[in-house]
């Protein structure tokens, strides 16, 4: 017998590859759902049939088909991510106490050259959904979901506020009002009566600037050169508009962030884990005589994660990091790890993904934070934008972040512990270091002689 010219590899299959005797999935649209049951065939072996059938997506008609499908002996059901219109689908069957799976639509193509038909499509889910070929999405719990909607809304007019605060700086311009090259907040105390006088009719640009406070009112001869426009009416009519829709974003974000904080104090602590501790190389330890904190103000000592950063990571990937079994299925889920492409002996780094918008979107802001901070995170986005750019770098940064926060949410008892901004550099053999540092010179042209140190 040949033997193989490189080492043979056993690779354990996943539980979701497990091959099901009776499957179903479910081809979800707006008002309906196109439903596919296989199961053995009543009499010939080894043969299996498909029964296809069409479901209103009204919550009765899902109730009833959850019914059906326990009574079939359905073992699992499988929907596409389809827009929202899978949730009827999910909640109602799930509550039914069926396994539900959602999963990712580029993960269920059809094959090239079949038709393109909703019964076709249920057929197809089904197939792949009883040979294990499918691997399901994250979906939170109920209590989760509910902090989700409220974290994102509020995200959602941050940046709602942000966009009308652009537009008043635009129309401020088009007014040759050059107030934000002076004051740094366009919304500062001072700017903000400013703007508010222009607009109740003051052109005074020597009046308006002695309205200024604090820091800014040392720059008033720039205030006064920069108040110098031509502001009219119109312009006035319009900065109001502005001014009423961020005051009103700025009040229904206060009352979205009162209800967060009600919601997340009202989640439990994680269970303890059942394996040991966390890596040495893992910013997270145990000190026995630390108070007990709540899981936000464990988050919130890790650098660049304050209170509002630790509602929106909690609200995206929950507080049951089973869900999790590794820091690195969290960090693949996220897509802060970038792809392995390989063909033959050639391998290279693919893209990172889209990913959870929201949750990158606030690690990358977590990062920035961190970059700046002389901190084991800090020190290592500096090494690592001198080799890597600052992008990669930044996202470095993140995935170290959701690593962290990983061990934080997977043992109640751990806390950050930084390892501090010299942690790299106290790891190194001094004789590399310095066999380094001589090469680096040599290669300038110098002529080093060590000697050692009195």
């Amino acid at each position: 017998m040949q033997q193989p010219s490189h080492a043979v590899e056993e690779i354990d299959g996943d539980e979701s590859e497990r091959i099901l005797t009776v499957a179903a999935a479910i081809d979800v649209a707006k008002a309906s759902g196109m439903v596919c049951v296989r199961r053995p065939h009543p009499s010939i072996e080894g043969r299996r049939t498909s029964t296809v059938w069409e479901v209103a997506s009204t919550t009765n008609s899902v109730l009833a088909l959850g019914e059906d499908l326990v009574a079939h002996g359905v073992q699992r059901v499988v929907l596409e991510s389809t827009s929202d219109y899978w949730r009827p689908f999910f909640y109602l069957l799930e509550a039914a106490g069926l396994v539900v799976w959602l999963v990712n639509a580029r993960d269920v193509k059809q094959v090239t050259g079949r038709p393109k038909t909703d019964k076709l499509d249920a057929v197809w889910l089904a197939k792949l959904n009883e040979r294990g070929m499918l691997r399901p999405s994250f979906v939170p719990p109920r209590e989760i979901r509910a902090l989700r909607d409220y974290t994102r809304l509020r995200t959602e007019l941050v940046e709602e506020r942000s966009r009308h605060k652009q537009r008043l700086e635009k129309l401020l311009e088009d007014a040759l009002i050059k107030l934000s090259s002076v004051a740094t907040n366009l919304l500062g105390v001072s700017a903000r009566a400013m703007i508010e006088a222009l607009i109740a009719g003051q052109r005074d640009p020597k009046v308006l600037a002695d309205l200024a406070r604090g820091r800014l009112a040392t720059k008033r001869a720039a205030l006064i050169e920069a108040l110098t426009g031509r502001f009219d009416d119109h312009h006035g009519d319009l900065a109001q508009l502005l001014l009423d829709q961020i005051d009103a974003c700025s009040d229904k974000v206060d009352r979205l962030t009162a209800r967060i904080e009600a919601l997340v104090a009202e989640l439990p602590e994680p269970t303890p884990p059942t394996d040991g501790p966390a890596p040495s190389d893992v910013p997270v330890g145990h000190d026995p005589e630390a108070q007990r904190l709540s899981t936000v103000e464990r988050l919130d000592e890790v650098p660049g994660i304050a209170e509002r950063a630790a509602q929106v990571i909690i609200a995206e990937v929950g507080i049951d990091m089973t869900r999790f079994p590794t820091p690195a299925h969290l960090v693949s889920w996220a897509k802060l790890s970038p792809q392995t492409i390989q063909s033959g002996p050639r391998a290279k780094a693919g893209k990172t993904g889209k990913g959870n918008r929201y949750l990158k979107g606030v690690l990358g802001e977590v990062a920035t934070a961190a970059a700046k901070t002389d901190t084991f995170l800090g020190a290592r986005y500096r090494r690592l934008i001198r080799r890597r750019g600052k992008q990669r770098a930044l996202v470095a940064v993140a995935r170290s972040v959701l690593v962290i926060v990983w061990h934080l949410l997977n043992d109640p008892d751990a806390r950050y512990l930084d390892l501090g901004a010299d942690y790299h550099t106290t790891r190194l053999d001094p004789d590399r270091r310095a066999r380094d540092l001589v090469r680096q010179l040599q290669a300038l042209g110098h002529t080093v002689t060590l000697a050692p140190a009195a």
